[in-house]
């Protein structure tokens, strides 16, 4: 049984025509969304680099900012450190001021009483002067022959001593020889004459009795000697002696050298001072000065001589160093006036600045607490819900590691269910990735961003965080564009357009867009 139905209007030519060049148009249109989409994802990616770029300059930024913040905070501590510096030497210039002020005043009343006194004495001292200066020339030029005539006879004193000193060892030399001699010439001719009775007697007596006096006189000899040598040890005993006495003159003559120079030391002495009584007493007579009335003013002054030239020393001293009278001490008082009131202001303004300083410190870091412990809380309180959240139950917080909240640090306590960790080191690698995706996101909830980047995020996740991660995700899309990169299937459903790159060619990439919205719709037509 055959049946001829009527051919389809798709089965003509023209309808085949028509389909392949609706399908041309759709393939060009195709074409076109093609390019539209790589140029959109070349401005993508330049967007991204621009967001990469301004991600890393702001890491920077930030990064230069805490580095300023330390900055600051050592610049702070060391103007701090300045301004206890800066008030202790106010305070010290200040009793500098004090003392210089009162050391003025007495200065000034020393420089009239010693203009006055200099007035007095200036006349007297230029006549002193006059005289002293002839005297002096005189006394130096005798003094320095006396000295050279002193030192002549010294060193003829020295000789003469030296001298002596050798004649008389000479002396004791020679006479020594000649007791010497004397005692040979006799100790030889008292031998002699012993051998001429050795002889006499050696004539007269037999062998035997030659033998007892040989034996004799051997014995006699034998004595002699042994006196002649206690006598040689008794004279070399008094040569010693003779010795160390002349040692002991010597330096009894050395010792009495520095006794010498003392003596000549107070000679001169005496005759300065002898000088000084005859120029003082020419002076008291030159001036007619009464010697009665001045004896009887010092005896009812109690004044001492012995300390009235140490006065005038110790007087001309003092006229000495107030120097030349300086006729503008009255302007340099009062351009020191000027420069001590210059320095008040500033020391005022040093104090103004600094309790300034002191208190915008004491502000900031009041805010900074205030906003620290703040944000702090903020993001506890994101941390301990988006983590029940991402792991299904547990819980974890945020706790600070120190009192003072400007300088502790933060720990994470992560305590997933089922678990009673003690460290997060106990954590397996996809439990620490999921705590640190909530951190992350706790943090992000603080000042949320129009778009957010999140790279391979979910590789080391399994199924059922990938699955709780990707809830998460698009529960936040709502409010947040996010762009990730991922192979997992799971974190690839939740997209809504996938942007893939694939190789068709060796060294050729091409990049593949896919409307997820719109395949579902071709998918559902095609059904």
């Amino acid at each position: 049984m055959s049946f001829y139905a009527q051919d389809s209007e798709q089965a003509g030519l023209l309808a085949r025509a028509q389909e392949i060049e609706n399908l041309d148009k759709q393939l060009r249109a195709q074409v076109l969304i093609s390019e539209e989409a790589r140029s959109a994802l070349v401005r993508a990616e330049a967007a991204y680099a621009d967001a990469a770029q301004r991600l890393a300059t702001a890491r920077r930024e930030t990064a230069e900012g805490q580095s300023r913040a330390h900055e600051l905070q050592v610049e702070v501590l060391r103007l701090t450190q300045l301004a206890e510096q800066t008030r202790a030497r106010a305070e010290q210039i200040q009793g500098d001021m004090a003392e210089i002020n009162a050391q003025l005043d007495e200065l000034q009343e020393r420089k009239v009483t010693a203009e006055a006194r200099f007035e007095e004495l200036d006349m007297q001292l230029a006549d002193s002067q006059e005289r002293h200066a002839q005297l002096d020339d005189r006394v130096i030029e005798t003094e320095r022959k006396l000295a050279e005539s002193r030192e002549q006879q010294r060193t003829l004193e020295r000789q003469s001593q030296e001298a002596q000193f050798a004649l008389r060892s000479l002396a004791s030399r020679r006479e020594e020889l000649a007791r010497s001699i004397d005692i040979a010439a006799s100790q030889a001719a008292s031998i002699a004459a012993e051998e001429e009775r050795a002889k006499e007697e050696l004539s007269r007596l037999t062998d035997a009795a030659a033998q007892a006096g040989l034996q004799g006189a051997l014995n006699v000899k034998l004595e002699r000697e042994a006196d002649l040598g206690a006598k040689r040890s008794q004279y070399d005993d008094l040569t010693n002696k003779l010795r160390a006495s002349d040692e002991r003159r010597l330096q009894l003559e050395r010792e009495l050298d520095p006794l010498r120079q003392r003596i000549t030391e107070f000679q001169l002495k005496e005759q300065a001072a002898r000088l000084g009584f005859e120029q003082y007493a020419q002076l008291l007579t030159d001036a007619q000065a009464d010697l009665a009335a001045v004896e009887q003013s010092i005896q009812t002054g109690n004044v001492r001589l012995a300390g009235l030239q140490g006065e005038i020393d110790r007087i001309n001293r003092e006229i000495q160093s107030l120097g030349a009278v300086n006729l503008a001490a009255l302007d340099e008082l009062s351009t020191a006036r000027e420069r001590k009131q210059f320095l008040d202001a500033q020391s005022a303004d040093l104090n103004e600045a600094m309790a300034t300083l002191e208190d915008a410190i004491k502000k900031i870091d009041m805010e900074t607490r205030d906003l620290l412990a703040s944000t702090f809380a903020t993001v506890n309180e994101h941390f301990g819900k988006m983590f029940p959240e991402l792991f299904g139950g547990g819980n974890a917080r945020l706790v600070m590691t120190g009192e003072e909240i400007l300088d502790a640090g933060v720990q994470v306590m992560a305590q997933p269910p089922g678990k009673k960790n003690q460290t997060i080191h106990l954590l397996s690698g996809g439990e620490k990735a999921l705590t640190a995706i909530a951190l992350v996101f706790a943090i992000f909830q603080l000042n949320p961003a129009p778009f957010c980047l999140l790279d391979e995020v979910d590789a080391p996740l399994d199924d059922a965080n990938t699955e709780r991660y990707a809830k998460l995700v698009s529960s936040m899309s709502k409010s947040t564009q996010f762009l990730f990169i991922s192979h997992n299937k799971i974190a690839m459903e939740m997209a809504e357009q996938l942007i893939g790159v694939t190789m068709q060619e060796q060294g050729v990439s091409r990049i593949v867009a896919v409307d997820m919205e719109a395949a579902l719709g071709i998918a559902e037509a095609t059904v």
